[in-house]
């Protein structure tokens, strides 16, 4: 039964691509033996042939269905791969479908809760405030009087999404098998994080944690808002928050009505992603303009509201590092450190010539600078440099899809509430600053102290281990009668290396002590300088050994 249905469903998906106009789809496939079978089936419309390709392809997935409009909006982002024509229209896939019958909606709500409607809420609208391919939302208000939105996982959606995965798994594997694209695209690869993305989607409570921590990071701070999470009324298939009240942050005619200062609000938008990047190590990655909104209760004191926390994205220091230079070394024009960049992080094969890397880069950059620095996009230097890096075998990270994904929304936003807005003035003290005050001097210094403690704690262990060490070596020379002489003199020669080891780490422990002596200690420069001369005198010795 299984089979029949995945046929049907195969059939109608190669029907629909057919109808408009969309056969190269199907060509690298053994699906392409029956084109002309299922031409008679498609009812072609010539003039779809007129459309562009991404647009035929946009009309496709909507005609598919919610599964394959996520997939498009999830295969938008990875511009790296996706030829230009089909990116900027797969962005334009809207994640709106019919909402199911709101009766069903209570239903799961009572299930999931425990209790009756009536018990949990003084009022329930019917009608869904949105509906989406994985859940729709409803207002209501608590028995408290407060104000809040249930968000409800659509019934019986597990089981589609199961079934279409199936199918574009199937697909996958024969794009890859047949075809270079395929193979170039990683589509298996694709479909198993678009898997990932859904399944999380499922349950509820990952969204709820994804908002409880994004609240938590912007406590205190003036310029984003994320509403309140309900944790008793938060369960696998229902969600309870903080209703919100804005302006959407695409009406700019009503934002400019309220009299909002549309410069600061696009900078603000420009520091909360730095702020979330760099900072938290935590970002909001589908900050499409339905996932934000703004108060202007204010007009000249703007601040954002951010909600739908479904998809989040993470860096390690590594990455911000990458990221920060990166940037810092596209806009001095230095292509040769950011070639060094991508070398020193492993992320292109050691073998890579840095010389052609860096020529490719130059070649792909220096056409942005044509440009007034005003229309600089950080996010399509992003798109180019990872074009540029997958020539030499570079894997683009996941994360930094999801933020090259994040950073052309904010570019987006930004630019169209102020066209004037200059990306890099808003964002070049901030990257200053954050590469000096982590990678800085005093940093350095932080660090050392940090861990000072730590290696004056192993400092006692240190030559028990050398004597561990010179013992095994000892051990291992005699079982080897016929390198009898050569491990001598190697056992001579690490004692002697142990030794200045033990000079070393005694110097070194001397001047960590001088360090972090505290300044009210009696004597406090005679002994900072003594502790400093004993360092320098065994680093002197270490040497001489």
């Amino acid at each position: 039964m299984t089979s029949i249905l995945t046929l049907r469903r195969a059939f109608i998906i190669n029907r629909t691509l057919i109808r408009h106009g969309l056969e190269e789809f199907l060509t690298p496939t053994p699906l392409s033996r029956l084109t002309g079978l299922m031409k008679l089936f498609a009812l072609t419309n010539n003039r779809s042939k007129q459309l562009d390709r991404g647009e035929r392809l946009n009309r496709a997935l909507t005609e598919l269905g919610p599964i394959f409009i996520k997939l498009g909006q999830m295969l938008s982002t990875r511009r790296d791969l996706l030829p230009d024509d089909i990116a900027d229209h797969l962005t334009k896939l809207q994640d709106k479908v019919e909402p199911f019958d709101s009766a069903i909606a209570l239903k799961i709500v009572e299930q999931q809760l425990g209790q009756k409607v009536e018990q949990i809420f003084d009022s329930f609208d019917h009608t869904p405030l949105a509906s989406a391919s994985v859940a729709q939302v409803h207002s209501a208000t608590l028995r408290s009087g407060e104000e809040v939105v249930v968000k409800v996982i659509r019934p019986g959606i597990k089981k589609k999404i199961v079934a279409d995965l199936k199918l574009l798994k199937l697909l996958a594997h024969w794009f890859e098998k047949y075809s270079a694209t395929g193979r170039r695209l990683h589509a298996k690869t694709i479909i198993q994080d678009y898997q990932n993305t859904l399944f999380n989607e499922l349950d509820l409570r990952i969204e709820a944690a994804n908002t409880s921590q994004l609240r938590r990071n912007f406590e205190g701070n003036s310029v984003l808002y994320v509403p309140q999470v309900y944790w008793d009324m938060c369960k696998k298939r229902v969600m309870v928050q903080e209703k919100i009240h804005g302006i959407a942050i695409g009406d700019i005619e009503k934002l400019k009505s309220a009299g909002v200062d549309m410069q600061l609000l696009a900078h603000r938008g420009v520091e909360i992603f730095f702020t979330q990047v760099f900072k938290h190590s935590y970002f909001h990655a589908d900050m499409h303009p339905g996932n934000i909104f703004v108060d202007a209760t204010d007009p000249s004191d703007p601040k954002y509201i951010g909600i739908d926390c479904g998809i989040m994205g993470t860096l390690n220091e590594s990455d911000k590092r990458y990221l920060a230079q990166n940037f810092v070394a596209f806009f001095n024009r230095d292509y040769r450190r950011i070639a060094e960049l991508h070398l020193e992080c492993g992320w292109v094969p050691a073998n890579v010539s840095a010389e052609e890397f860096e020529s490719a880069i130059r070649t792909a950059c220096e056409p942005i600078f044509g440009k007034p620095l005003d229309e600089i996009s950080f996010g399509h230097f992003l798109v180019q440099l990872f074009q540029t890096a997958r020539r030499f075998e570079m894997e683009v990270q996941p994360q930094l899809v999801l933020l090259q994904k994040t950073l052309l929304y904010i570019e987006g936003l930004g630019r169209q509430l102020y066209p004037k807005l200059d990306l890099w003035q808003t964002a070049q003290p901030f990257l200053n600053d954050w590469l000096k005050q982590t990678y800085g001097p005093q940093a350095i210094l932080q660090k050392l102290k940090d861990k000072a403690p730590v290696w004056l704690e192993q400092l006692p262990e240190m030559p028990d281990k050398i004597s561990q060490f010179l013992e095994q070596s000892d051990n291992r020379s005699k079982a080897h009668s016929e390198l009898v002489d050569e491990l001598i003199k190697l056992n001579q020669s690490q004692r002697r290396s142990s030794t200045k080891i033990s000079l070393a780490l005694a110097g070194t422990s001397a001047a960590l002590v001088g360090l972090l002596l505290p300044a009210e200690f009696a004597q406090y420069n005679l002994l900072q300088a003594g502790l400093i001369g004993l360092s320098l005198f065994m680093f002197v010795l270490s040497f001489r050994h």
